[in-house]
C-alpha cells in the first residue's frame, strides 16, 4: 500500500509555486492561519498554528497496524460474502469516511469531465482492481502470504517507473534492489521446492494486485500532477468512482447474500471504514508533516504485522522460508526506493 504516498505527493503537485498550492488539504489548516496573519493589522497577534493533537509516530504506528490488519479482515470478510461484495463494502465504508471529513473540512469534488475521467482510471487500478484481486487471492491463500505480495509493489513500481520517466534511472543499487527483491519472492514461493503446495491462481492475483498500484500512480502522476485539486478532493472522488465501478459489476457476479453474519459484516465495515477511509487520512497527514521520505517507511511494517496477525489470529501456518522471503523481499524494496542522500533531501519537503 505503499501507493497511498506517491499519490499523496502526485495529489498535492501544482504549476504556481507557491506554499499553499503544494500543501495537500490536510495542511489547509495550518496554511490558513499564516495568510490571515500577513493580512491582519501590524499591532495584531498572529494567530497560533495549530498542531495534531497525537504525535506523527503515534498515527504511524497506528497507519502501519490499520494496513497490515486490512489482509486479516479480507479473510474474515470473505468468509460470507463474495470478493466483490467485500470490495464494495470497502469502498463504500471508505468514500462514506472521506466524504465525512471532506464536508468537516469544506472541501469540494474536483470539477471538469477531464479531471473526473482520468480519476475513473485511476480508480480501477488503485482501488476496484487490486482490492478486488486480493479478495478474490484470499479465498485460496492465507492472508500473511497475500500481506507479502503487497510488499512487492515498490519492486514492480521500480520497473515501471523507469519506462515510464526517462528522469528515474535505474541505478546500480536500485537494479540491485530488484534482483534481491525477485530472490525473496522465489523465496516465500518455495521455488527449490517446486512451489509445491502453492496455489498459483491466487498467488498470482495477489502479485497482480501489488502491480496494479504502481499503475495507478504512475497514470496519476502522467496525467493530473500539477491540477491544483487537493489531495482530499481527488481521494474522494476517485473512491466514489471506485464505488461505481463495484456497484455495477457486483450484482452481474454475485447475488444478494441470504443472511448477514456480524462478524464478517464488522470485518468488511472496519475494512472500509478503518482500512480505506481513516488510513487515507492519516497518510496525507503523515506526508505533509514528515513528508513522503519517512511516510513511505510504514510500507515495511505491513507484512510483519500481517504475518503476526494471521498465524496468532488466524492460526494459518507458517513455514520458516516465509517470513525469510519477506525481509529479503523488503530488503530489495528499500534499495529500490533508497536515493542519494542529496536528492532525498532535495525531494523531502520535511528537509528545510
Amino acid at each position: 500500500m505503499c501507493y497511498e504516498v506517491e499519490r499523496a505527493r502526485v495529489s498535492t503537485m501544482s504549476p504556481v509555486p507557491t506554499p499553499r498550492a503544494a500543501l495537500p488539504a490536510t495542511s489547509a489548516i495550518s496554511a490558513a492561519p499564516a495568510r490571515s496573519a500577513t493580512s491582519a493589522s501590524v499591532g495584531a497577534p498572529p494567530a497560533p498554528v495549530r498542531r495534531p493533537a497525537l504525535d506523527w509516530r503515534v498515527r504511524f504506528a497506528a497507519l502501519a497496524l490499520i494496513w497490515g490488519f486490512s489482509f486479516l479482515l479480507i479473510k474474515v470478510g470473505t468468509e460470507a460474502y463474495a470478493p466483490f461484495q467485500v470490495t464494495l463494502g470497502r469502498l463504500l465504508f471508505g468514500t462514506a469516511v472521506l466524504a465525512a471529513a471532506m464536508a468537516v473540512k469544506r472541501v469540494a469534488l474536483p470539477r471538469g469531465a477531464r479531471t473526473w475521467g482520468h480519476l475513473a482510471v485511476a480508480a480501477f487500478f488503485l482501488n476496484a482492481l487490486p482490492f478486488s484481486l486480493f479478495a478474490y487471492s484470499e479465498l485460496t491463500i492465507p492472508s500473511t502470504l497475500a500481506g507479502i505480495c503487497n510488499a512487492t509493489s515498490p519492486l514492480w513500481g521500480m520497473v515501471l517507473s523507469v519506462v515510464a520517466f526517462s528522469e528515474d534511472r535505474p541505478t546500480r543499487r536500485r537494479v540491485a534492489g530488484l534482483g534481491i527483491g525477485f530472490i525473496g519472492v522465489l523465496t516465500v514461493l518455495g521455488a527449490w521446492q517446486g512451489f509445491s503446495g502453492l496455489d498459483f491462481g491466487g498467488t498470482a492475483m495477489a502479485l497482480l494486485a501489488s502491480l496494479s498500484y504502481p499503475v495507478g500512480w504512475i497514470y496519476l502522476r502522467r496525467t493530473l500532477g500539477g491540477s491544483g485539486n487537493s489531495a482530499l478532493s481527488m481521494t474522494g472522488a476517485q473512491l466514489l468512482l471506485g464505488t461505481v465501478q463495484l456497484a455495477v459489476v457486483t450484482p452481474l457476479f454475485t447475488t444478494v447474500p441470504s443472511s448477514f453474519p456480524v462478524v464478517p459484516l464488522l470485518a468488511v465495515v472496519a475494512l472500509g471504514a478503518l482500512g480505506t477511509g481513516l488510513a487515507m487520512l492519516l497518510q496525507y497527514d503523515l506526508v505533509a508533516e514528515v513528508g513522503p521520505t519517512t511516510a513511505q517507511m510504514v510500507t515495511y511494517f505491513i507484512p510483519v504485522i500481517a504475518t503476526v496477525a494471521g498465524v496468532t489470529l488466524l492460526g494459518e501456518h507458517l513455514s520458516w522460508n516465509t517470513p525469510v522471503g519477506a525481509l529479503i523481499v523488503l530488503a530489495g524494496a528499500a534499495l529500490t526506493q533508497s536515493r542519494s542522500r542529496s536528492r532525498s533531501r532535495s525531494a523531502d519537503p520535511s528537509h528545510d
